[in-house]
């Protein structure tokens, strides 16, 4: 087992691994919620202001999951899936060629392979979890509120996430979809929430942002 662990075909997929171990034992012992809370605001932050400088998708990001479920969460489910689909690969490499690969040739592939096992994975995932939230705003005062698609493209049962300000200027991130059927709404578009359904907030489109912008 450990020549399995530490050959050098296997180093990486180890290594994602045991960074699965390490963030596990970091929520055991109490230091997910000092690290997780506010990686997970600022990542939601980093990718709406830079959204348009780095030119990413919101198909994209919803393909790989990113943002449907807190970001440590989402980062365990894609080292988990790209170490054991790294180990999968070499053993049928092994049984096939009667050796393991390089890891340079393998890597890759595994890493590309996970990312959308990791969406398949967090878009579920994302239904079971609890949401985030920023403060303790009783979270049923944001129906009414306006809120702005800032991962994802929302689309009646595939949420995306939002930013809402509640009455006290305060931001709290929620997953939300139209309420209408056939309604789409893009990362970028501000709606208007009309009601709560557990966690999941309904909205309807305010209806200008495909209107030209003027100056």
């Amino acid at each position: 087992m450990l020549e399995l662990v530490t050959a050098p075909g296997n180093l990486p997929f180890s290594v994602a691994l045991g960074l699965v171990f390490a963030l596990a034992l970091i929520q055991v012992i109490g230091l997910g919620d000092m690290l997780g809370g506010d990686a997970d605001l600022d990542l939601d932050a980093d990718i709406h202001a830079d959204h348009g400088g780095f030119g990413l998708d919101s198909g994209l990001l919803s393909l790989i999951g990113l943002g449907r479920v807190p970001f440590m969460v989402w980062l365990t489910v894609l080292l988990s899936a790209f170490g054991i689909l790294g180990f999968s690969a070499q053993e049928l490499l092994a049984a096939l060629t009667g050796a393991s690969w390089s890891a340079w040739l393998v890597g890759p592939a595994a890493g590309l392979a996970a990312l959308p096992l990791t969406g398949a994975i967090s878009r579920p995932l994302g239904h079971l979890l609890p949401k985030d939230e920023t403060t303790a705003v009783d979270r049923a005062a944001l129906v009414g509120r306006e809120g702005e698609i800032v991962i994802g493209t929302a689309r009646q049962g595939s949420p995306a996430r939002a930013r809402v300000m509640d009455h006290f200027g305060q931001v709290h991130h929620v997953m939300l979809e139209p309420d209408n059927a056939g309604q789409t709404f893009v990362t970028g578009e501000r709606v208007l929430i009309v009601r709560r359904e557990g966690e999941l907030f309904k909205a309807i489109a305010r209806g200008d942002h495909y209107l030209p912008r003027l100056g």
